[in-house]
């Protein structure tokens, strides 16, 4: 392995350190906030309780102390949170800052503990050995993001614990069968316990985090497959456009009999030629197009549209190949004219494939009709044929990517699988909804659905 090598080994190692530790310090801060008013009010309680029972000075004063160490917490997570530029030095100075005011405050309700224990006589120190227990087993749920805070904290605490269990055996030398031994065994399970449950939180949490990380590597993975697919997608579509479209234009010319007159014997294989290269071509401009929605690139120009237009204009851009199938395409009479705000040359391409897809299943003779009608406050535009239907349960289908819901020789055209998914994406970017309602054997309806245009709006919200 080469210098180059190790060094970059080392440089990947010492940010996943930092990445971690960053995750740490925002996970701990973060759980710290979330519970300030839960920890104030649980102190605040104990003080209280103190303060009547027995010298209130020193429950005061430790009380004071925990309350500047939970404000100086407050003002430390704001500046953890809004870190940014993940710089070593200032997670190091961070984590110095936590560690100084977490020995504060434990030192703080420690004192506030030991001084209430000297305050009694022999007995068994409940109170104060209770408060401290809470404080510990509250630590271990809700420190353990940080490990050299809860170290800290824990220590703190225990040696408070033994503190205070071998107060009386100082004080009264008792025999190793007295009730104070027994109090100081007691304290013995009591911090077992509690390092039990800082080890079973940390163990959870520190699980969550590897669930995390592995889930942070396949995503980016997963991102970095993708942008291969898409740059794959790309590139090969554009290759494959140029050569295509003058494949399907030298096709088109014979078809058409520019070039003279095809003998009988080639025309069926000129014809399926043509077919099978517009084909492509389609699917290559579907693809591109898909790569584009999917890679935020697809520019849209939005403007105030006529309905009424819209629909006249899609009826004679598709009008020949209506003609061609031998179905009647139909404008009904049209609505009131109102507008929409969207792209004309994207709106076009959306009621392409919802009228091409209509014809494709309609039968020859048969009808398809375009028209608008008033949904509330919105425009509706309706696509309705009396072809042979959806099936229940296929819209995964009709929408989805290279899917079809017919691949019988029922339907008269092939497709691309990618043009109602297209659609249904491009509507949605208008703030659109596109639907259907179907029957088997007697047809389907298409519907758009836009809010429809009012300048008025537009004007006050420009104004405010």
């Amino acid at each position: 392995m080469s210098v180059a090598d190790l060094n970059t080994q080392e440089e990947e190692s010492a940010w996943f350190k930092l990445d971690r530790l960053e995750r740490q310090l925002k996970d701990y801060v973060g759980i710290t906030t979330k519970l300030l008013w839960q920890r104030q009010v649980i102190f605040l309680a104990a003080t209280l309780l103190s303060i009547f029972y027995f010298d209130p000075v020193m429950p005061l004063l430790c009380y004071g102390i925990v309350l500047l160490t939970d404000i100086f917490d407050l003002s430390l997570a704001r500046r953890v949170q809004a870190w940014k530029d993940h710089d070593p030095r200032r997670a190091r100075e961070f984590l110095m800052w936590i560690m100084v005011n977490t020995a504060l405050s434990a030192g703080a309700i420690s004192a506030f503990v030991f001084t209430i224990s000297l305050e009694q006589e022999s007995g068994g120190h409940f109170t104060p050995l209770f408060f401290l227990f809470a404080a510990g087993v509250f630590a271990a749920m809700n420190n353990h993001q940080l490990m050299p805070a809860l170290v800290l904290r824990l220590a703190i605490y225990f040696t408070t614990f033994f503190a205070i269990s071998l107060i009386d055996i100082w004080r009264y030398n008792p025999p190793l069968d007295s009730q104070a031994w027994l109090h100081f065994f007691t304290v013995i399970f009591v911090v077992y316990f509690i390092v039990d449950c800082s080890f079973a939180f940390l163990r959870l949490y520190r699980q969550g985090i590897r669930q995390l990380e592995e889930l942070q590597e396949e995503h980016q993975r997963t991102k970095a497959a993708y942008e291969v697919k898409s740059k794959f997608i790309s590139t090969v579509s554009h290759e494959l456009r140029t050569p295509l479209t003058s494949i399907k234009g030298s096709l088109d010319l014979l078809n058409s009999g520019a070039l003279g007159d095809v003998p009988e014997t080639m025309r069926p294989m000129v014809e399926i030629a043509g077919k099978n290269s517009k084909r492509l071509a389609d699917l290559i401009n579907d693809l591109l197009d898909l790569q584009k929605i999917e890679a935020g690139e697809m520019v849209y120009r939005f403007e105030p549209l006529s309905v009424t237009q819209l629909i006249q204009d899609a009826i004679e851009a598709n009008q020949g190949y209506a003609d061609s199938l031998g179905i009647e395409l139909i404008a009904n009479p049209p609505i009131p004219d109102v507008q929409i705000e969207g792209d004309e040359a994207r709106l076009m391409q959306v009621m392409a494939n919802v009228i091409s897809n209509g014809l494709k299943f309609s039968h020859e003779g048969g009808a398809v009709r375009v028209f608008g009608e008033h949904v509330g406050q919105k425009v509706r535009i309706c696509v309705k044929d009396s072809g042979i239907g959806i099936p229940e349960d296929a819209k995964d289908k009709v929408f989805g990517k290279f899917t079809q819901v017919d691949n019988s020789d029922q339907r008269r055209k092939g497709g691309t699988g990618l043009g109602m998914n297209i659609t249904k994406q491009i509507v949605e970017r208008h703030k659109g909804e596109i639907d259907y309602i179907s029957r088997l054997g007697q047809g389907t309806t298409f519907f758009i659905e836009f809010d429809i245009f009012d300048p008025t709006k537009v004007f006050l919200d420009a104004a405010e």
